[in-house]
């Protein structure tokens, strides 16, 4: 009955969560019974484990030891045996001058400045005469207890005397150090070099704790196997004999403390001393390190569980993003594949039926840009009637009035700007036929209008063989007729070539307000028809949007009183470019 419930309780479940049962299951059973089966023989493991970490920890102690040591050895050499410091020592011996044994002093006091403090490990430095007691040219203030006669000798050798950890004679400083004396190579003269090791050298051994390991005292021991420096006076007493019962044992037990030692090559040796209850508790902290692997264990067991579990949702999430990509034109292609066959096939459907839906937005582009050139070429080809009667009306009255050349000139005149005007739809022009339409349309102006009006029209030369789209500065200056200018009027159309083409037009004119401005881009029907061509600035903006896009600039400044001026910025296109 029971298993029937878990059945019914299982089946309940998602898809999901019984993919991360089913593992939880399969890895959390054969863990627990290796765990069982590891408790068995943990204890013995563990020993050995700790005994393996002092041991190791010592060794790296003892190479600590070592190195400071044979750094100390290494400047003492150099102090000792260098030939620079040795002379100045043998000058001062002999020089009475007071100026120049102040001058050798000081050069001393440099030289030995420079060795001490390029190595940072070195404490105090001086030179001690043993006979009289008496030391000099230390680098620092020099205990008045200073006694070398005095300190523990981890070893003596014939050249140099290395002692054990002591308190430093520096007198600004209450740490322990080791330090080293050596013979210095000069005649005529007894006198040794006292060396220590820096502030922090010494505790990096005498107080060494890894985190997580049990307390320890440590001992150091001389060439002879005596103690030099000992952290359990009560057991270990100072210059007695360590226990050990044989040099070459490596740990054994001593009442209730247990000791591991290491020793060095040149003879010294490092002892770590450990109460077995510290052990005990070193043991228990392994036994908490396991349990916590454990449940680490399990709890990447139940990620690798949803891990799984996402393989299977992760292909859904992709037909997720590729469905929101379908409207996305800026969206990166997506080539991966989720190496399932049923899903790569519904993916590759997608992706198909996302190409076909930009491909019918590329064909509704291309036919809206057709329309807008048809409405620019629709545009092209609107001249107002009311034009060309005015014009024949001023060519019939010229013919009474006037002899056949006024005719002939206007004809000519009329006859090239309608036939530059009607040019093939898309074909460019430069700047100088678009300057010669614009001459031939003024001089039809000029007869027509019943008033006078001056243009002045001022081209780069540079400028002339620049292609520009057609029908561009006519629409432009026929605005200023037609809205601003008036008897005595001036027209100035300048054209410059800096970094873009600029085309400035500028009048004398009465001025336009916001509201009229807005008016004329707006290309108000009725305005068209009042005008010769009859084709407003509207014209003009909408041929630059369709050839330049964004990069080209239209602007109209304008005050009621104070004229007009209509500015382009195009770029620059010239026709040695386009070949």
């Amino acid at each position: 009955m029971k298993l029937g419930v878990i059945s019914k309780r299982f089946r309940q479940f998602t898809f999901k969560h019984r993919i991360i049962s089913i593992f939880f299951l399969i890895v959390l059973i054969p863990f627990v019974c290796l765990g069982l089966a590891s408790l068995i023989t943990i204890n013995s493991i563990l020993v050995n484990k700790v005994g393996s970490s002092f041991q190791s920890s010592l060794k790296q102690d003892l190479l600590i030891m070592d190195n400071t040591l044979n750094n100390l050895n290494h400047v003492s050499q150099q102090l000792a045996f260098g030939g620079a410091t040795n002379r100045l020592l043998e000058q001062l011996q002999v020089e009475t001058d007071r100026f120049e044994i102040i001058r050798l002093r000081n050069e001393m006091k440099y030289d030995l400045n420079v060795v001490t403090f390029s190595n940072p490990n070195v404490g105090l430095t001086l030179y001690y005469n043993p006979e009289t007691g008496e030391h000099d040219f230390e680098n620092f203030m020099v205990r008045e207890s200073f006694d070398p006669k005095k300190l523990p000798i981890m070893a003596e050798y014939p050249e140099i005397t290395y002692f054990g950890p002591h308190l430093s004679n520096n007198r600004s400083s209450n740490q322990m150090v080791f330090s080293t004396m050596r013979k210095v190579n000069v005649s005529d003269q007894d006198v040794f070099l006292y060396v220590e090791t820096g502030f922090n050298t010494a505790q990096k051994i005498l107080h060494s704790k890894s985190s997580g390991k049990p307390s320890r005292n440590l001992l150091i021991l001389n060439n002879d196997g005596k103690i030099t420096y000992t952290q359990d006076e009560e057991h270990f007493p100072l210059y007695s004999l360590f226990p050990s019962g044989s040099s070459k044992a490596t740990s054994g037990i001593y009442g209730q403390n247990v000791w591991y030692k290491e020793t060095s090559n040149q003879g010294w040796s490092i002892v770590s001393i450990v109460p077995k209850n510290e052990l005990n508790r070193e043991k228990n902290q392994w036994f908490l390190q396991i349990a916590i692997y454990f449940l680490l264990f399990e709890l990447v067991a139940l990620g690798l569980a949803l891990f799984l579990s996402r393989m299977v949702y992760k292909p859904l999430e992709r037909f997720n993003t590729e469905i929101k990509n379908l409207v996305q034109s800026n969206a990166k292609d997506n080539t991966e594949l989720t190496n399932i066959p049923e899903f790569d096939y519904l993916l590759f459907k997608i992706r198909d039926i996302k190409k076909k839906v930009w491909d019918l937005y590329g064909e509704i582009e291309q036919k809206e840009k057709r329309r807008a050139d048809l409405e620019v070429e629709k545009l092209l080809y609107q001249i107002n009637p009311h034009f060309l009667m005015n014009t024949l009306d001023t060519v019939h009255w010229l013919a009474m009035m006037n002899g056949q050349d006024e005719i002939d000139k206007l004809t000519l005149s009329l006859n090239k700007l309608l036939q530059y005007n009607l040019g093939k739809m898309g074909e460019g022009t430069t700047i100088q036929g678009e300057v010669e339409a614009l001459k031939e349309y003024l001089q039809l102006q000029k007869i027509r209008y019943d008033f006078q009006f001056d243009v002045d029209i001022d081209v780069d030369e540079e400028a002339m063989q620049l292609e520009i789209p057609r029908f561009i500065l006519q629409p432009l200056v026929e605005n200023a007729l037609y809205h601003g200018v008036s008897d005595d009027g001036y027209i100035h159309v300048d054209i410059r070539l800096n970094d873009e083409l600029e085309i400035k037009i500028q009048d004398n004119g009465l001025g336009m307000t916001p509201e009229k401005i807005q008016q004329l881009l707006q290309d108000d029907p009725l305005d068209s028809r009042k005008v010769g061509m009859g084709i407003g600035m509207k014209y003009v903006i909408r041929i630059l949007e369709s050839n330049y896009g964004d990069r080209a600039k239209f602007a109209i400044k304008s005050e009621i009183g104070s004229g007009t001026i209509v500015s382009l910025s195009l770029p620059v296109y010239r026709r040695e470019q386009q070949s």
